[in-house]
């Protein structure tokens, strides 16, 4: 005789069976005990024992992350769970994602276990110039992530870091709106912080706008020669075209220091053997005495 067994149920679903309740949302500043600044800083909740026992009887699976929707104002975010131990018909949120969903102490919450695909990509937004003085922006990006489960494209994550608040906005993820960051290799790209300006080039001639007689050095020394020249009948010289041997002026000593702009390329210049000139020699050639030459005569005198 055989005996054929018919259940009316399914043991071993394919599909999880829904999560999907109700609580009391308050911020974990109004959490009983001592003050929690890992929950404050990071991107979990605190959910009542009971929702654990619900949760175990359920086909789950994990890592548990859960999809909070404000009703009255559409604003939806992702979060994971960090400890069960909420009074009953009470979750605790950090007060940036209340702030995100536009919620006050008390307000109801809908929270809905979902399952989110993993991360591979984020585009961050630093809502202040101050991020920029960071030194290592993505090292403390990823030790301020490690609180979190999953980004939400729209939601404004704060990070913190030496004894600072640091708002990022979540511009873009992928491969959808909301992934989980849990185990996964992501690519992080920032945009310019809100309020940035690029700083603006001064604007530099070019070397054709120099003209080289403003690089050459003055001339040291009195310059025989230099001065103008009147006629005695009143009468103005006219201007005439000069040579350029006319238009090259004396050239003082060489001074160790100075380059040589009149340089020309091919030529060798050996300096070597000059005498090098001090400070005493370029005063006695700055101090013009009149008349201080010495005279010869045109008629040697006769020896006796």
């Amino acid at each position: 005789m055989t005996f054929n067994f018919q259940f009316g149920f399914n043991m071993f679903p394919d599909n999880p069976r829904p999560f999907n309740t109700q609580y009391k949302c308050f911020s974990v500043s109004m959490l009983p005990g001592n003050e929690r600044e890992d929950v404050e800083r990071g991107g979990k909740i605190i959910m009542p024992p009971s929702a654990l026992d619900t949760l175990t009887r359920l086909n789950i699976v994990y890592p548990m992350l859960f999809k909070l929707t404000n009703k009255k104002t559409n604003r939806i975010t992702h979060c994971g769970v960090l400890e069960f131990v909420a009074d009953e018909g009470k979750v605790y949120l950090p007060y940036w994602m209340m702030h995100n969903l536009f919620l006050d102490e008390g307000e109801i919450i809908n929270v809905e276990f979902v399952s989110l695909q993993v991360a591979t990509y984020a585009r961050f937004q630093p809502q202040s110039e101050d991020f920029l003085d960071i030194s290592n922006p993505k090292a403390v990006l990823e030790n301020g992530l490690r609180s979190f489960a999953c980004l939400t494209t729209g939601d404004i994550v704060a990070i913190k870091y030496n004894q600072r608040i640091y708002e990022m906005c979540v511009l873009e993820t992928k491969p959808g709106p909301a992934v989980s960051i849990i185990e996964c290799d992501m690519n992080v790209e920032f945009a310019p912080p809100v309020g940035y300006k690029e700083p603006t080039k001064a604007i530099t001639k070019g070397e054709n706008d120099v003209n080289p007689d403003d690089l050459m050095p003055e001339p040291l020394g009195f310059v025989a020669f230099k001065g103008q020249g009147n006629r005695l009948d009143g009468k103005k010289k006219k201007k005439e075209d000069s040579s350029p041997a006319e238009q090259t002026s004396i050239k003082s000593a060489y001074i160790r220091g100075i380059p040589d702009y009149d340089y020309q390329i091919g030529t060798l210049k050996f300096l070597r053997n000059a005498k090098p000139t001090n400070n005493k020699e370029i005063k006695e050639l700055n101090e013009f005495k009149a008349f201080a030459g010495e005279g010869n005569l045109l008629k040697k005198s006769k020896k006796r």
